[in-house]
Order: structure tokens, then C-alpha cells, then sequence
């Protein structure tokens, strides 16, 4: 055995012993956590890996840093075959993978020029770090000397592989070896040697370098926010299959043997969640589209995530050998390292989860740890006892009496299925449709329209109660299930099929959660029927003589949690005269307007309040009306309107807009 052979076989045992241990490591950190089945519809986890990992689809959404990290990550794909080369060069210096004939002419070829386009990458994603400062990359000091670590480690890796390609090119005579194409080392063979004299010393020296930069990488990486090169992969498989929208667990609430309900500490996790802390990238993409951390609230949803990978890792060993040490478990997850102010900011926008990279899922965890402080320690913002009174007692988040629901519809000639059940529809009217003065003339106008269309539909009236919408994002999953329960037994009641209703929040709870609790139904947002209407020709519009400009707010539930962007545009387009102007943030990418996650009915008493940093947008547009499809959007641009003194501004539901242009 060669000194060569030798000395590669004891760095390679090392290497790769240190490597198992690491991950057996962390592998049995997570199984501290809960049980979840994330191992189920095999076919559509591959395509979501093909999808986002494989095709880099959120990276892409960046203009600037997608293409670079799309090149970084192909380039290291392509360069495992490379690495597996070299590694077996350890045990057989000359071998080759030169027997696959001209595919590995197409191989080295490829690999040749990754090498340059990564080199050009890494230095592009330094130059943001250091010479552009992009501020998501600034926040953290520790992880901004991680990424330069790992980028230098990338430019290492690649500068000995052209190294060692073209010293290997030099020492034969700068000619290809067997099937090998490789121009751009051709070339710089060509510049750095004379002669091929000092080509095999060099190759050695190149080839030792490129590998113990590999292993010392690889074992690198379990210490690293970049340990998501090993994580990403499984986490996008085990990633909810609900694109785009977020559907809370369901608790069970009767096991009278359970301990714990919601998230206080590491092990209450599900051990997704704490994969996910170890998959972080640290890019900061989820803060960056936060409507809290954009208006200086306490929550960083990278924050969130990076606190339960460090948690993990401070507890983890003990629960694992069974060790106690008081100053360690004495403090817990919530509290200690995540405050209550962090959980009690979030809107629930979904931005976060939507910006994500490699998938982790903010809202699981948050919501979890809100459960724990209301279900188990009664810890909440005062605020908020008046709303679980309300909806307690009243069905509705606030005072007014539950005999009083239908009393909107009073004279319009509108049927409750109580009295007749024979109907297309079910008009899901909501709690603010009901009772807010100002949304009631949108239930007004929305019913309206579908009486001049011919729809058959119905109310429930007083049998219609709190989807549970609010209550279960404040964590309150007794009181959401209650109302979830008696709404579904309501329903399955009369046989209902088909609901439209005029609220996301109502829509995306009937239509995602409520097969949770037994209630599987059709539910129509009420952009999709009147756009449906206008196609079918049920309704005709009329010429809008004022010529008016309208910009169109996108509601987080109706956009990121259920992919309705097209259809209200579509049917303010219809609207002959009306000119539609987009706000910077739009469509996926539009910005909450801070109602969400029961934020409605709680104060911002940190920072810019997140509606007047929404209704800036809106109105620098140049609009002179701001189109919503959304009550809690609708009050709270409202409100922005009245504290930017811009109320000649007025906010309408698209309901009202093509009431008010019916022939």
C-alpha cells in the first residue's frame, strides 16, 4: 500500500466516522419530538422535491440571488461526481470514470465550466454580504461569518478542482487524457506552465486540497446554518401537502391522558418541527416579507425557527441520556427564548411559509406555542378575554346579541334554510357581514347580485355561528372546535353542499379545516361566483362614466392560503372604464394588512401600525379606490385611509363595485 493510499484511507475513516456520529446525533434529537405521519402520498412529496429542491422554484422568486444560488447548488449536484472520482482516486490514484466513453466527455465538459460559474456565483453572493450589505444578510454576525466560511470553503473546492484539472492536462503534454474535454483547463494550463514538468507535483498537491476541503466541509456543515445541504432535501419531502395554505393540527382535546397541549418546550414539537430548526438557512427571506418585523414588532420568523434549533440543541443531550442539570431545564422554549411579544405580533400571513426556500413552516410552531400559553397557562393579552367571552356566548367576537344575526337581511326577501333548504348555495354570511355596519352593505350587495343573476341561495340566520377562524389562531382550540363542531352539525343538518361566502377567513376555515371536524363542502369565495356570473352572462355591467382608477388589495387568505389572485382582477377588468393600478407588493408577494391571526381585535402599540404601511402603498398608486374582498381588509384600510387624512380615498368590496354597476 502507497503512502498515498495510506494516509487517504486513515483521513477518509476519520472523515466519515465524524460525519455518522454527527448525524446519528442529530438524528436522535429528533426523535425527541412528537410523533407526526409525514410518510404518506409518496407521488406528490417526489414532485414537491423536483419542484422546489431540485428546481429551486422559491430561490427563483429572488431575481438577483436565485440565479446565483441555482447555479451554487447545480454546481454541487454536478460535482458529486467529481467528488466520488477523487474519493476513489484515495484507493486507485489513476482511476477514471473515462470508461463511460463520450458521456464523460458531456461530464467533464459540464463540470468545467460549473466550476467557473460557481466561482462567479460565490463572489457575487460575498459581494452582497460585504460590498452591497443586502440588510437581511447583516442581521446576524454569527451567521453572516458562517456564510463566509462556507462561500470560502465553495471557493476553495473549485479553485482546486480547475487547479487540478489543468495541472493534470500540463503533466500530459497538454493533451486530453481518454474521453476528457475540459477547455477552460485547457486554458489555464496553457497560462500557468511552460511545461508539463511540474503538472503531476501540482496535480497532488491540487487533488489532496480539493478532497480535505470536501471532508472538512462535510463535517463542517453539522455545526453551520448550512447544515440544510444534508436537511433540505428530506425537509421539502415531509413539507405539508397543502401548497400555500396552513391548516393547523387538530387537537385532541378528549384524551384525558394528555399532559400537554400546545408547544412549551422542545420536546412538545413534532419532530418536523425540529427538523425544520435544523434546516434553516438563516436567509432571512421569511423577516424580510414579515408585516411585524417590517413595522419594528418584536417577531423575526427566522428567529422563531433558529431559537428551536438552539433550544434542541441545549436540551436534546440531556432528555436523551436522562441527565438533569437545573439550570438548562428550568428554562423552557416559550418564555426563554421566544418571548410572548414575538408570538402575540404574528398575523398569520402566511408570507413567511410562502418565502421559505427549503419549506419550514413558521405557522406550526407558532401557533403551537400560542396553544400552550392560552390552553395551559391562561397567558394572553387582555384584549383578547372579552373576544373568548363574546364568541363563548354570542357566536360572534363581539357583544352584540346572537338573535340579531339575520336582522341585516331584513325586507331584502333572502330565505333561511330553516325555512326552505332547497337551494343552490348557502350564503355563509359571516360575523362582520352580520353585524358590522359598514360590511353589511357588502352582504347587501353581494346578495344583490346574485338575486339579479337567478342564484337560489340561503342564509342560516341565527343557526349560523363563529367559523372559529380567529379563535384557533389565538390558539384557543377548545373554543375553535366548539363553534367548528356545532357549524358542522348545522350544516350536515340541512344537507348543505355548496357555500359561498363573502369572508377568506370564513372560507378558508370551512373549506380546509372544517374536514377536520366532518364538514366536507363545496365553498365558493364570492370574487369566484360573480366572476363566474360575468362569464356566464347571469349579470351585465355598465360603462363606469367616471373613469375611475382602482387598486386591488390581495387578502392573505384568499391569496397565499388559497391561490385566489386572478378573479377579482378579472372582474374589475370587466368593468369598462375602470383602470386597475397594482401596488408594489402584490398577488403572492402582497403585504397583510395586520387583521390576520386575531390581530383584529388586538392593539399595535410597538412600532408602525401595519394597515397605515399597507394604505401607503395603496394610495401612492395614484387610485381613488382601494377594492378589497375581505371585512378585516376592509376596516383596517378604512382606518388607514382616516390616519393618512386621505379619506377622500374610499375602500370598497368588489361586491359593491359591481353592484353599483349593474344593468
Amino acid at each position: 500500500m502507497t503512502t498515498h493510499v495510506t494516509v487517504f484511507l486513515i483521513v477518509f475513516i476519520f472523515s466519515f466516522g465524524f460525519l455518522a456520529y454527527n448525524l446519528n446525533r442529530i438524528l436522535n434529537y429528533l426523535k425527541i419530538g412528537q410523533k407526526e405521519n409525514r410518510f404518506d402520498r409518496m407521488g406528490e412529496r417526489l414532485e414537491n422535491v423536483l419542484s422546489v429542491a431540485f428546481g429551486q422554484r422559491k430561490i427563483l422568486r429572488d431575481k438577483w440571488a436565485g440565479p446565483a444560488h441555482f447555479l451554487i447548488f447545480w454546481g454541487f449536484m454536478i460535482f458529486l461526481i467529481a467528488v466520488v472520482e477523487a474519493i476513489i482516486q484515495g484507493f486507485a490514484p489513476n482511476f477514471t470514470f473515462d470508461f463511460l466513453g463520450s458521456v464523460y466527455s458531456f461530464i467533464t465538459l459540464v463540470i468545467d465550466f460549473f466550476d467557473l460559474f460557481v466561482m462567479l456565483a460565490v463572489l457575487y453572493a460575498l459581494y452582497r454580504r460585504y460590498i452591497a450589505k443586502v440588510p437581511r444578510l447583516q442581521a446576524d454576525k454569527h451567521g453572516k461569518l458562517d456564510a463566509t466560511v462556507v462561500l470560502v470553503l465553495i471557493l476553495i473546492v473549485v479553485t482546486a478542482m480547475l487547479g487540478e484539472n489543468s495541472a493534470h492536462i500540463a503533466a500530459n503534454h497538454f493533451q486530453y487524457s481518454g474521453y476528457e474535454f475540459r477547455p477552460i483547463s485547457k486554458i489555464i494550463a496553457g497560462i500557468f506552465y511552460s511545461t508539463g514538468e511540474n503538472g503531476a507535483i501540482f496535480y497532488e498537491i491540487f487533488w489532496w486540497i480539493h478532497i480535505l476541503t470536501i471532508f472538512g466541509f462535510m463535517n463542517f456543515l453539522p455545526y453551520s446554518k448550512h447544515f440544510h445541504v444534508f436537511t433540505s432535501l428530506p425537509n421539502v419531502y415531509f413539507n405539508k401537502l397543502q401548497p400555500g395554505k396552513y391548516v393547523p393540527k387538530k387537537l385532541d382535546l378528549e384524551d384525558e391522558e394528555a399532559e400537554q397541549f400546545g408547544v412549551l418546550d422542545v420536546e412538545h414539537l413534532t419532530w418536523k418541527q425540529i427538523l425544520d430548526g435544523f434546516t434553516c438557512t438563516e436567509c432571512g427571506r421569511c423577516t424580510d416579507v414579515c408585516p411585524a418585523a417590517n413595522t419594528g414588532k418584536p417577531l423575526s420568523p427566522r428567529k422563531i425557527i433558529v431559537d428551536i434549533r438552539h433550544r434542541t440543541e441545549e436540551k436534546a443531550p440531556l432528555l436523551i441520556k436522562g441527565e438533569e442539570n437545573p439550570e438548562i431545564m428550568e428554562k423552557t422554549l416559550v418564555h426563554n427564548y421566544i418571548s410572548d411579544e414575538e408570538l402575540w405580533s404574528c398575523t398569520t400571513c402566511n408570507a413567511c411559509v410562502y418565502e421559505c426556500p427549503v419549506t419550514n413552516e413558521h405557522l406550526d410552531a407558532i401557533i403551537d406555542m400560542r396553544r400552550n400559553l392560552v390552553l395551559m397557562e391562561s397567558q394572553f393579552p387582555n384584549e383578547l378575554n372579552p373576544l373568548f367571552k363574546n364568541l363563548e356566548v354570542n357566536f360572534n367576537p363581539w357583544a352584540y346579541n346572537h338573535q340579531d344575526r339575520a336582522a341585516w337581511a331584513e325586507g331584502l326577501n333572502i330565505k333561511t334554510m330553516a325555512e326552505d333548504s332547497n337551494a343552490e348555495y348557502l350564503f355563509w354570511v359571516g360575523c362582520a357581514g352580520s353585524y358590522d355596519a359598514r360590511y353589511q352593505k357588502v352582504s347587501k350587495a353581494f346578495a344583490k347580485i346574485m338575486q339579479k343573476a337567478g342564484v337560489e341561495f340561503r342564509i342560516l340566520g341565527t343557526e349560523e355561528k363563529c367559523n372559529g377562524d380567529t379563535a384557533r389562531r389565538l390558539g384557543n382550540e377548545y373554543l375553535a372546535q366548539m363553534l367548528m363542531m356545532e357549524n358542522v352539525e348545522t350544516l350536515n343538518k340541512y344537507g348543505v353542499k355548496k357555500i359561498v361566502t363573502a369572508c377568506p377567513h370564513c372560507y378558508n376555515s370551512l373549506k380546509n379545516e372544517y374536514p377536520q371536524f366532518g364538514g366536507n363542502f363545496e365553498v365558493v369565495h364570492h370574487t369566484e361566483l360573480i366572476d363566474k356570473l360575468i362569464k356566464e352572462n347571469k349579470i351585465e355591467l355598465t360603462i363606469d362614466a367616471n373613469e375611475t382608477k382602482i387598486t386591488y388589495h390581495d387578502s392573505c387568505y384568499l391569496g397565499r392560503y388559497n391561490s385566489i389572485y386572478d378573479q377579482p382582477r378579472e372582474i374589475l377588468g370587466q368593468i369598462e372604464g375602470v383602470e386597475l393600478l397594482e401596488m408594489e407588493r402584490s398577488k403572492d408577494r402582497g403585504f397583510c394588512c395586520g387583521a390576520g391571526g386575531g390581530r383584529m381585535f388586538m392593539e399595535e402599540n410597538v412600532g408602525k401600525r401595519i394597515n397605515v404601511e399597507r394604505t401607503e402603498e395603496a394610495v401612492n398608486t395614484g387610485a381613488e379606490t382601494i377594492a378589497s374582498a375581505c371585512p378585516f381588509c376592509m376596516t383596517m384600510l378604512t382606518d388607514g385611509t382616516k390616519a393618512l387624512d386621505k379619506e377622500e380615498i374610499e375602500v370598497k368590496d368588489i361586491a359593491e363595485i359591481i353592484a353599483e354597476h349593474l344593468k
